[in-house]
């Protein structure tokens, strides 16, 4: 059975431990565990019925945790980093070494630090960033409350995270950087030419360039 509560250190507890864990993001309940804790990763594909290949996008507390996940952060990923981060932007670059086969295997991995401030102070007290997919089990309907929670994704975590309702509405806009190149993987909250418009002149915070 797992352990519901409003506590976020006790689920961060959970979660350095090697465990599987639901939590609110600025839009629904997410489903996630620590990105480089492969036993765990493969227990949460396991618990979605996710099909193979399809890749996991993380959470992370900070700019500076989000940007560990990559091999380097191109230009372009900075610039819309600092204008839509915290939000729900999700960046897709290439993938740092060590992630395992279901976070980076494709060789690239999607990160956002979330507007949530219960997802990245749960990042923060695991010390790492987190998967972040819906809280459902593949083909489901994504939640908003934790009564709403699927009995199966409830007995598979170690525990749940309740931030009480949350306001559903778009995923985050998930968007892949190359070098300057962009590409729109999936659209959601944020419009993709507010995207084009903040790559294509990336203003850097003062005194850097």
């Amino acid at each position: 059975m797992a352990l519901v509560t409003r506590d976020v250190a006790e689920v961060a507890s959970a979660l350095r431990r090697g465990g599987l864990a639901v939590y609110p993001t600025e839009t629904f309940y997410g489903l996630g565990a620590l990105a480089r804790d492969v036993r765990a990763i493969g227990r949460l594909a396991a618990s979605k019925l996710r099909p193979p290949g399809k890749p996991l996008p993380l959470v992370a507390a900070d700019v500076d945790m989000a940007f560990g996940v990559w091999a380097g952060v191109p230009k372009a990923a900075a610039a819309l980093a600092a204008r839509f981060w915290p939000g729900p932007l999700t960046i897709v670059c290439a993938a740092a070494p060590g992630l395992p086969a279901e976070v980076g295997g494709g060789g690239t991995v999607g990160v956002r630090v979330p507007g949530s401030p219960v997802a990245r102070e749960l990042a923060r007290l695991s010390g790492g960033a987190l998967v972040s997919t819906s809280a459902n089990v593949s083909g489901g309907p994504p939640v908003t409350r934790v009564s709403d929670l699927d009995p199966a994704i409830v007995a598979a975590v170690d525990a749940v995270l309740d931030g009480g309702p949350v306001p559903g509405g778009l995923p985050s806009t998930v968007v892949a950087v190359k070098g300057d190149a962009l590409s729109l993987v999936r659209s959601g909250a944020v419009p993709w030419e507010d995207v084009v418009a903040v790559a294509a002149h990336p203003a850097l915070p003062s005194g850097e360039g």
